[in-house]
């Protein structure tokens, strides 16, 4: 079933984790894809992926944190397709930067404010970069679906990452008020929050989290999600079966917010 079939998505984040797996999803829907990432060897082995399954698209390396670049991807994008019906912000950063960036996910306290200005730029500074250029091309075309990737960590408290969480709830609390602002305007905007998913970002915490000894720990599945059934959630806010949802939230989690 081509349920995106004759569309244009743009999908940052598209290099790894789960944007790559809503490249391959949606190209197979049948959309044109326009993939967005940092590295251009990831975009790279994405588009790979994209057309070993008969998929179109084409890819731009930018860093999503700086105005200038994204201003290029998006000029890039129309220019090749003459118009983006979908936009996917799945771009990010999470646990593993903590690695490469010491504080970076830490409580406030012992947070350093060069960290949190970097988070921040990552994961919502772009949002904001890409949203607000696709809506003013959404606009002229009357129509066209926005699906932000947040986190259940947007809708509740972590005892670290602290940065990480202000940027996921203030997603979805935007994501919220374009849905109330361009509802006129024919565009949906929509939420997926993903609990742990089985990505480069949190590989790191996965084995602690989801341990022999108590793999329930954090989702009473027992298991991390797979990026490819977070791509199936924001399939449907992106496609015409989610029409009459905007300004919804859909926790991706295990069962992970369902518990007290």
């Amino acid at each position: 079933m081509a349920r995106l079939e004759g569309k244009i998505a743009l999908i940052t984040g598209a290099g790894t984790g789960i944007g790559r797996a809503c490249m391959e999803l949606f190209a197979k829907e049948g959309a044109t894809v326009f993939g967005v990432s940092r590295t251009q060897s990831n975009l790279d082995k994405t588009m790979s992926l994209v057309r070993a399954s008969n998929g179109n698209g084409k890819t731009f390396s930018a860093d999503l944190s700086q105005p200038e670049e994204v201003q290029n991807a998006i000029d890039d994008c129309l220019h090749s397709f003459g118009r983006i019906d979908v936009l996917l912000n799945a771009a990010g950063v999470g646990y593993n930067l903590r690695e490469s960036s010491q504080g970076s996910m830490d409580p406030i306290d012992t947070t350093p404010i060069d960290k949190w200005k970097e988070v921040m730029a990552a994961n919502l500074d772009s949002v904001f970069y890409v949203s607000r250029l696709v809506i003013k091309q959404m606009k002229l075309q009357q129509k066209g679906s926005v699906v932000n990737i947040s986190s259940i960590f947007g809708l509740g408290g972590a005892p670290d990452a602290h940065t990480y969480t202000a940027t996921k709830g203030a997603i979805i609390n935007l994501t919220k008020s374009m849905a109330v602002a361009y509802v006129d305007d024919k565009i949906r905007c929509n939420v997926v929050a993903p609990g742990f998913v089985q990505t480069q970002m949190v590989e790191s915490v996965i084995p602690d989290l989801f341990s022999d000894a108590n793999p329930k720990l954090v989702s009473p599945m027992g298991r991390p999600a797979t990026p490819e059934e977070v791509a199936y959630a924001s399939l449907f806010f992106a496609c015409e079966e989610s029409s009459y949802c905007t300004g919804t939230v859909l926790a991706v989690d295990g069962g992970a917010t369902g518990r007290a």
